[in-house]
């Protein structure tokens, strides 16, 4: 389904009934990444995913899309369908903007996955490597996002996953230029929220894999030390719902049923 917003379009689906489950897909994602796991969630609850601004069937906002911007949006989908509490599921990308809607709407939210994300900031590495890839993606589009898939796994499930990372990169290739840019902007300057999470009343789940090429491990671990978010270890990288698809889709049910 599509709801204009701001003048540009907005994708997302609408399935089952009950409690509102919102899916939030990460960077070169988009909502197909959850087409595995929402018959699960929508036997027992309503799931809701939303196509990001520049990704999916979504349009861009301009050159920087801010956390703000697209936790925005998702309120425009949410506020359309009149809905007033969710629980939040957000896959990397999709754990910032979820932090980002929730400290703006945090009445409206009753629980918050961090799947394969993290509540800090970027590092002044991590800004720099966004130039980075910003410059690549400009010079060669396909190989940048190739290359960028294929990192989100761990190397040691590359070659038995070929069939789910080619999937997952036929997807990405379908992201404009302009949304990676934009995103990858919009990553760059987003707010460490680790206090607010760390303090916030909703029930809370951090997914860390243990391989994950992108986060750092013992960055995460550290994180939620001293904290009520239930942390859950799996032994793949930064795809979880690929890498480790029964034992997520366990943990992610028993999250949303807590």
């Amino acid at each position: 389904m599509i709801l204009v917003h701001k003048g540009i379009d907005v994708f997302y689906t609408d399935e089952g009934f009950g409690e509102v489950i919102v899916l939030i897909h990460g960077f070169l994602e988009n909502s197909s990444m959850w087409n595995d796991l929402i018959p699960h969630i929508s036997k027992t609850h309503r799931a809701i995913s939303i196509d990001l601004l520049g990704h999916g069937k979504s349009g861009c906002l301009g050159y920087i899309h801010s956390m703000e911007l697209m936790a925005e949006a998702v309120e425009a989908v949410l506020n359309h369908l009149n809905i007033e509490s969710s629980t939040f599921i957000g896959h990397s990308l999709g754990g910032y903007v979820s932090l980002a809607y929730a400290e703006k709407y945090t009445d409206k939210v009753k629980g918050l996955c961090l799947m394969n994300s993290t509540a800090q900031e970027d590092s002044p590495e991590r800004k720099l490597n966004r130039d980075r890839a910003i410059n690549a993606v400009k010079q060669n589009y396909r190989t940048f996002v190739s290359m960028a898939v294929a990192n989100l796994f761990a190397l040691d499930n590359r070659e038995k996953l070929s069939k789910e990372i080619n999937y997952v990169k036929e997807e990405a290739l379908k992201t404009p230029l302009q949304g990676i840019i934009a995103t990858l902007e919009g990553m760059k300057i987003r707010k460490d929220r680790t206090t607010f999470f760390k303090d916030a009343s909703f029930k809370k789940l951090q997914i860390i894999g243990k391989k994950d090429s992108v986060l750092n491990y013992e960055s995460l671990i550290y994180e939620t030390k001293n904290t009520d978010i239930e942390v859950v270890e799996f032994s793949g990288g930064h795809m979880s719902h690929v890498e480790n698809k029964e034992e997520f889709t366990y943990k992610i049910i028993r999250f949303i049923e807590k």
